[in-house]
């Protein structure tokens, strides 16, 4: 499985910054350490919150990055918001995030206090390579109840080889089909950014998350910051062999 960037879409988004993590064995199963996973996530929940304090989520710069990349794109950045600015909404409104599976829990406090989206997807789920590009309008995505959309000509989704697509609207809404559930054990994690200085924040978030990872359950993952000098992660399967080219 190979993971990119479509050089199209890194030409018309230069200050792109992308994190890559492989890892096998991260079942629910596997966990090795719950009460570690806990406390990583009350803390992260805590620096989000700490943020919120000084900013709203539409104020944080990492945000307003993906705004006006939004913008650009043609969506309203009020009615389409990056993951991670739902998340930060969600938190300054119920003062907590939800408790899904512990991989996704520390994926999105992570994501919520570093402001930057974060997508987990159950490897498993996806045909051959994926490649964040724009659609060409017959791809197929799935709703968290099963619906079938088919993204517009020109959004930017996560495509694999079989036509269907992971993500709309890129780091808006993830799809129902390979989201982490309680049989997932292969997961590929995605971290974009935009704003200035994107590139030492995102490497700095996947390398805590591959530490977390090997932290909690007995996994050996593999990490890579793509760039468009480093633009694709080759993940070998079955094996968690990887390396970026």
């Amino acid at each position: 499985m190979r993971f990119r960037h479509a050089p199209e879409l890194r030409a018309a988004h230069p200050g792109l910054a992308a994190g890559v993590v492989a890892a096998d064995g991260v079942g629910l199963e596997a966990v090795a350490d719950r009460r570690g996973i806990d406390e990583r996530f009350a803390a992260d929940q805590h620096a989000a919150l700490e943020r919120l304090a000084v900013d709203g989520p539409g104020q944080q710069p990492e945000i307003q990055a993906w705004r006006r990349a939004f913008a650009a794109m043609g969506l309203k950045p009020t009615q389409y918001r990056c993951a991670a600015e739902s998340l930060l909404r969600r938190l300054a409104k119920a003062g907590d995030l939800p408790r899904i599976h512990p991989l996704v829990d520390l994926c999105n406090a992570a994501s919520a206090a570093a402001a930057i989206p974060v997508a987990v997807i159950d490897r498993d789920r996806v045909v051959g390579d994926l490649e964040v590009r724009y659609a060409r309008g017959d791809e197929e995505y799935a709703t968290f109840v099963g619906e079938i959309e088919h993204p517009a000509a020109g959004e930017v989704i996560f495509a694999d080889d079989a036509g269907r697509a992971h993500a709309r609207r890129w780091t808006h809404k993830q799809s129902g089909w390979s989201t982490v559930r309680p049989s997932t054990s292969r997961v590929l994690i995605v971290a974009e950014a935009l704003h200035d200085g994107a590139g030492d924040d995102v490497s700095a978030l996947v390398a805590r998350l591959a530490g977390d990872i090997e932290r909690f359950w007995p996994a050996a993952p593999h990490r890579a910051v793509l760039t468009s000098q480093r633009p694709e992660l080759q993940v070998d399967d079955p094996a968690t062999t990887t390396r970026a080219r």
